[in-house]
C-alpha cells in the first residue's frame, strides 16, 4: 500500500526545497508501519517576527487510528523532524497494541 502524502502551508508559501525534505523523509514512517494510509503535514507560520513560529502538525491515518503530533521550532526542518520523532513513537505504540489486541 502507498501512503498519500500532502503538504499545505498556511500563512507563507513553502519553498520546493522545503517541500521536497518533508517528502523525502516522511517515507520513512511506512517502515514502521505498512498499515498508514495518508499522512498530512501542515505548515503554519505563527506570529511572524517572534522565535518558534514555525509550527508542523503532523496528521497520519491507519485503519481505525488518525494519529496528530504537533510541534514548534525555529525553523520548519527542525519542527517537522521533532514531529517526526513524535510521531515514530506513536505509530509503533498504536503497533504493539493492536498486536496486544491480536493476542
Amino acid at each position: 500500500m502507498t501512503m498519500e502524502v500532502n503538504v499545505k502551508a498556511i500563512h507563507f508559501d513553502a519553498t520546493v526545497k522545503l517541500e521536497e525534505f518533508i517528502q523525502k523523509r516522511i517515507v520513512k514512517l511506512e517502515q514502521y508501519s505498512d498499515r498508514i494510509t495518508s499522512a498530512d503535514v501542515t505548515l503554519e507560520l505563527v506570529k511572524p517576527e517572534t522565535t518558534e513560529n514555525k509550527k508542523v502538525m503532523l496528521k497520519v491515518l491507519l485503519p481505525g487510528n488518525e494519529l496528530v503530533v504537533s510541534k514548534t521550532a525555529n525553523s520548519f526542518e527542525e519542527a517537522f523532524d521533532n514531529s517526526m520523532d513524535a510521531m515514530i513513537r506513536s505509530v509503533l505504540k498504536t503497533k504493539e497494541k493492536q498486536n496486544d489486541a491480536k493476542k
